[in-house]
């Protein structure tokens, strides 16, 4: 009980989005009726367009990697660093999911707790630096309390995601926190959103909460109440890339067991240099929805699929639609995971682009 006490108190730390939508409304102070009629049907057009912008899910690429590249390292600090990589490579080629697993079947090793010492799992401490640098930094020290597993990050370089925004910088969305405060004059709620004032929003809700806010054109930071909307807004409404989940599976199979997505992932692909090679340009992916890329550890995707109770046994080739080599000939012995990533992400690009673009 008491650890499954910590897993849900560290809930507090992840992203608490409201799935609300809204839509922006425009008033028009024109009386000729040709306008008028003319901006009623591009009104028209404009919000049947956005209709079927919800109606159509946005494509996602997740990837998973095992918790045990952190086990890996020599030091604290080079720890720290592989999960800045890590994270810096999911934010630069626009990642939606990381799925952090382990090689065991009990999930119990991993907690979450606030105030878990230094012995905490690999698994747990890649997932604690990667939230923490997804999270603006405006909201770091109201959303993650002090730990010791975060005593490194400020050697990190910043993530500097579409999301991350100055103080002075402006945008049609930002990310923010809810406070304790009460709104003036309003029944709404105080969210900070990293600006030089708190702005209200149209919900009441709990603090310490992270929202999304829709900020709209009004660069005057009234008492105007603002709303809440989707993370995937942003995405959906202007394309912008809004940082990436984190999740936890104890194995390989719950990685695709306990997939977020209603009918889960429609095209698994894994790496290993035992897979076949395809150069990038000649290679075709099937249209998806939600696109898995699977990276294994030390012994490779092999060995975790050998160690899992429900997977072991069975032949890659099996499990992953494609499993691929993104690297022949290689120099070194081994490619390290962080390294990996980087490769094979950029040689995903394009076949990814070809299959988006058949949508």
């Amino acid at each position: 009980m008491a650890k499954k006490k910590k897993r849900d108190e560290s809930e507090a730390v992840i992203h608490n989005y409201n799935k609300v939508d809204t839509e922006i409304e425009f008033v028009n102070g024109h009386s000729h009726k040709e306008d008028d009629k003319k901006k009623s049907k591009k009104k028209k057009k404009r919000e049947k367009e956005q209709n079927g912008v919800q109606l159509k899910e946005r494509p996602t690429i997740s990837i998973a990697l095992p918790g045990s590249v952190i086990d890996n390292t020599q030091s604290f600090e080079l720890a720290t660093r592989l999960a800045g990589q890590i994270a810096r490579a999911a934010t630069i080629f626009r990642i939606d999911e990381i799925v952090v697993f382990d090689n065991s079947v009990d999930d119990s090793s991993v907690t979450m707790a606030d105030n878990s010492d230094e012995n905490e799992s690999g698994s747990a401490f890649l997932i604690r630096i990667l939230r923490y640098l997804e999270t603006p930094q405006y909201l770091r020290k109201s959303l993650f309390p002090r730990h010791n597993s975060l005593r490194c990050v400020g050697l990190l370089p910043p993530l500097d995601a579409p999301h991350h925004l100055r103080k002075h910088e402006w945008a049609s969305y930002r990310e923010g926190v809810t406070l304790k405060e009460h709104a003036p004059n309003s029944a709404g709620t105080l969210v900070d959103v990293g600006l030089s004032k708190n702005v209200v929003i149209d919900q009441v809700l709990e603090p310490g909460r992270r929202v999304t806010v829709a900020m709209g054109t009004n660069r005057q930071l009234d008492d105007q109440p603002r709303q809440v909307v989707s993370s995937s807004k942003p995405r959906e409404e202007v394309g912008m890339y809004w940082g990436y989940n984190v999740r936890y599976a104890a194995n390989i199979s719950s990685v695709f067991q306990c997939c977020p997505y209603t009918d889960g992932y429609d095209h698994l692909i894994g790496t290993s240099e035992h897979g076949l090679f395809v150069k990038s340009s000649d290679l075709t992916l099937p249209s998806f929805r939600h696109l898995l890329i699977a990276f294994g550890g030390l012994a490779g995707l092999e060995e975790c699929i050998e160690e899992d109770r429900i997977m072991k046994g069975k032949n890659p080739c099996e499990i992953f639609d494609s499993y691929l080599n993104t690297c022949p000939n290689q120099g070194s012995r081994t490619i390290r995971t962080e390294e990996a990533l980087f490769i094979s992400l950029q040689y995903f690009q394009e076949p990814i682009n070809r299959a988006l673009q058949d949508l």
